[in-house]
């Protein structure tokens, strides 16, 4: 982790101003501000265009049942891309670029999808009964009055008390 924080806040704007430097002398400095300018303002542009249609998308499957896995990757994504696209600086402009290439994100959300596990369909969460250790058991022993948890359908009753 730290290995990955020292190249996203230290290499890479480094890497960022020897570039612009560098540009810089070819360009000079307001077209090269100018460039940059444009880029993150192409970029929110194309961000949020496509990031409209993957809501779409995702409202689309939710509406018809299916699950919306490919859209979320996407969405996810398309907001990194974003964020470099924002970030002054032309490699972070270009790979921020780049995400917004259809095909490209396809091959990474297709690299990503072969890391995912699902659960299966209509898993749900674990439900305790009275005689197992429900996560609130140091809770009761800390309290004089004894506390029983009753299950009925979907509503569950219990005892609290406020402390302020």
């Amino acid at each position: 982790m730290f290995r990955v924080l020292f190249i996203l806040f230290v290499i890479i704007p480094i890497i960022e101003i020897a570039v612009f430097m560098q540009v810089g002398n070819i360009l000079g400095f307001w077209p090269t501000l100018s460039i940059v300018i444009l880029t993150a303002w192409f970029g929110a542009k194309n961000v949020r265009q496509q990031g409209l249609s993957t809501m779409q998308s995702v409202q689309h499957k939710m509406h018809s049942g299916e699950v919306p896995s490919n859209e979320i990757i996407t969405s996810f994504l398309l907001l990194v891309a974003g964020v470099l696209l924002i970030t002054p600086g032309f490699i972070t402009d270009a790979l921020g670029l780049l995400l917004l290439v259809p095909s490209i994100r396809g091959a990474l959300l297709s690299n990503v999808q072969q890391h995912m596990t699902t659960s299966p369909k209509g898993a749900s969460f674990n439900q305790y009964d009275d005689n197992t250790d429900n996560g609130f058991s140091s809770a009761n022993k800390n309290n004089n009055k004894t506390s029983k948890s009753v299950h009925q359908g979907t509503t569950i009753e219990g005892e609290f008390e406020r402390k302020d």
